[in-house]
């Protein structure tokens, strides 16, 4: 398993509150559809395995929280 930094899991963390508040914690709404499409195509059977999705997504919530930092 790849070691994460504390700064990586702060970003992780607070994406995460984020991402589910501004989304009223509904994971099957529409915005998180496109996102799927999105990162991964339409073809569910072409996506990625659970953990490299898993991944995936800390490494976006680790992303938004970065970039939300800038402004």
């Amino acid at each position: 398993m790849m070691r994460m930094s504390p700064l990586y899991l702060i970003d992780v963390c607070t994406g995460l509150i984020r991402l589910a508040v501004s989304t009223r914690f509904r994971m099957r709404s529409p915005y998180w559809q496109w996102r799927m499409q999105t990162a991964f195509g339409t073809d569910r059977r072409q996506w990625p395995g659970l953990l490299r999705r898993f991944k995936m997504t800390l490494d976006y919530a680790a992303w938004t929280s970065r970039m939300r930092r800038l402004h």
